[in-house]
């Protein structure tokens, strides 16, 4: 693993950090969770596409830049370290677009990506369902043919599905063949939300911001062409498969970059040093250790682009990567608000962050099926 950058990589940074500096807003924006705070993050993310930052690693007629990961990598750990805004558009840019480059048919690519990047389609999540909880094979809406209509008819439910009462369209999961297997029989959808029979329906989350909604399927009819290159993606009874490659990237390189980290651990030692009476005795060792965390999350990224660069996929790997970002960031929590002692138990940007990084080791699959996965992946352990 080469840890020098190149000229080009360096200047790189530099355009970025410049663009950065200029453009970021004085003040925090809104949540990005209630309505008023995602229309502020969409003029935001609106740019960001104009200069063309939204989307860095996609070829430039998609709107980006054609990036390299490493040059990825280090706009990630600018904007961070700018203290740019969260991405409110991130499941449609980091969990559907690599799903959309490996599956997505020419027709797909060429008219929903450039979409996507200039945030006009707003994409949400629609997997988890009422009794199968983050269980994926355990899904049971249903997508049937209708042959003579030319398309789908939807019907079951989705929930916890993240903005989407704010989003429009929908990417998920349903059962085509009821008679298969759990893993089998499965169809990778694309969704108009505004298709009749669709009800979206916001709900507010434990700090009060509509952050999550149920999506409700009354056999809702889907054309084919619902979407340009049509609304099945990747083929039909194929999901699981193609749901594999979105997991990968919700899991992995992708959603939780090393820069949202190195940026947290910084916050943190600030916090420490701002805060001397209590940072103090283990407390200080516990925040020193942490900081090192984040660094060894940023080396581990690294040596997983070598791999990707060199041609080694992640694969099951991307569960270690999970696991390691979302304790990681309840330990940082934790230690902050044990810094900020009673001031902690307010509502304050530390609070929410804990009260965010403890549905970190549930969503993107739970970290109990990521240690299965590790262990009969990677490690080859038997079941037991």
């Amino acid at each position: 693993m080469d840890l020098t950058w190149s000229e080009s990589e360096l200047a790189f940074r530099e355009e970025a950090r410049d663009w950065l500096a200029a453009n970021v807003p004085a003040e925090p924006l809104p949540s990005g969770d209630t309505r008023d705070g995602f229309s502020a993050h969409l003029e935001w993310e609106r740019r960001l596409f104009a200069d063309r930052w939204a989307v860095v690693s996609w070829p430039v007629e998609y709107g980006g830049r054609d990036a390299s990961l490493w040059e990825w990598l280090i706009f990630e750990e600018e904007y961070h370290r700018a203290g740019a805004p969260q991405r409110v558009t991130q499941n449609g840019i980091f969990l559907l677009a690599p799903t959309l480059f490996e599956f997505g048919t020419q027709e797909q690519r060429d008219t929903l990506l450039p979409r996507m990047a200039a945030a006009q389609d707003l994409w949400c999540q629609g997997w988890s369902e009422p009794g199968a909880g983050s269980d994926l094979a355990g899904i049971r809406s249903r997508a049937e043919r209708d042959d003579e209509a030319g398309g789908w008819r939807l019907t079951g439910q989705k929930t916890w599905t993240t903005r989407g009462a704010f989003c429009t369209h929908l990417f998920g999961l349903f059962r085509t063949d009821p008679q298969a297997g759990r893993h089998r029989g499965l169809t990778y959808f694309l969704v108009p939300l505004d298709t009749p029979g669709v009800t979206v329906r916001g709900f507010e989350r434990l700090d009060g911001d509509e952050g999550f909604a149920e999506v409700f399927f009354e056999d809702a009819f889907v054309p084919d062409g619902a979407v340009p290159g049509g609304a099945v993606l990747g083929g039909v009874d194929n999901g699981w498969r193609v749901a594999m490659a979105t997991t990968g990237s919700e899991r992995g390189l992708t959603l939780r970059s090393p820069g949202r980290f190195l940026r947290a651990a910084d916050r943190l030692v600030e916090l420490a040093r701002s805060q001397p009476e209590a940072a103090t005795g283990p407390l200080v060792d516990r925040v020193t250790e942490i900081w090192m965390q984040a660094q060894a999350y940023q080396q581990f990224t690294l040596a997983q682009v070598t791999d990707i660069v060199e041609g080694r996929p992640p694969g099951a790997r991307s569960s270690l990567n999970k696991l390691y970002w979302s304790e990681l960031d309840i330990r940082l929590h934790e230690a902050a608000l044990e810094l900020l002692g009673p001031e902690g138990q307010t509502d304050n940007l530390w609070s929410r962050g804990f009260q965010f990084s403890l549905a970190g080791p549930i969503y993107a699959g739970t970290n109990e099926i990521q240690r299965n996965i590790v262990a009969e992946r990677v490690l080859g352990l038997p079941r037991t």
